[in-house]
């Protein structure tokens, strides 16, 4: 399938100053800034930021930022779901992964995760795909936050709902290992029936193995 990213770009106050929305990034772009050292909800910035990169080089990879200046301090990613979770099992073309979203903590509240969402769910490209994304509580800034589980829960839900997703069952093991994870998806007004059909069976892929 033909990867098409368009380039958009748009500002947004924070509580830091006019922040600077855009993408997809390409990795030249990408590589005359600097990853916010609190960005490491996933590993370490340092690592974080090179693992972006390598995302940049991707024929499906886009990288969507949140930038003051040349520093990153937000950013969503989208890419081909990874080779040992269960949804590349069925090998679609057409299925993408908004892989992770992460902000700082000084500009939560100034909508910039809604912002960046809405921003990378634009694209004219991505009614061809099921964007899906899954969320699991263990990787939730729950400390920082103060809050519960399930508000969390509800402040990412409202956020990925800003860009079209919303909550779709399945019995993947790791979504169901707490109620409070879930699985969220998109589907572009071009995908094929057969697709959509595809991603049914992949998200009760124990069902359809036993049936």
């Amino acid at each position: 399938m033909e990867h098409i990213k368009t380039f958009t770009s748009q500002s947004l106050e924070s509580g830091l100053g006019t922040l600077i929305l855009e993408g997809p990034m390409s990795y030249e772009d990408l590589e005359g800034m600097s990853l916010h050292h609190g960005l490491k909800a996933f590993r370490p910035a340092e690592q974080q930021f090179k693992a972006l990169l390598n995302i940049a080089q991707m024929p499906e990879g886009r990288i969507i930022v949140a930038r003051l200046d040349n520093l990153i301090v937000g950013y969503v990613t989208i890419l081909y779901p990874d080779p040992l979770e269960r949804w590349s099992e069925a090998k679609m073309d057409d299925l993408i992964e908004l892989g992770a979203i992460e902000v700082i903590a000084e500009c939560r509240g100034s909508g910039v995760g809604k912002a960046l969402v809405r921003l990378s769910m634009s694209d004219d490209a991505l009614e061809d795909f099921i964007v899906i994304t899954t969320e699991y509580y263990w990787h939730w800034d729950l400390k920082s936050t103060g809050l519960s589980v399930w508000d969390y829960r509800k402040m990412m839900e409202k956020m990925m709902n800003t860009g079209g997703l919303i909550e779709y069952t399945t019995d993947d093991p790791e979504i169901t290992a707490h109620p409070a994870n879930c699985l969220m998806a998109r589907i572009g007004n071009r995908v094929p029936q057969e697709s959509i059909e595809a991603f049914d069976r992949i998200r009760f892929y124990n069902r359809y193995r036993t049936s």
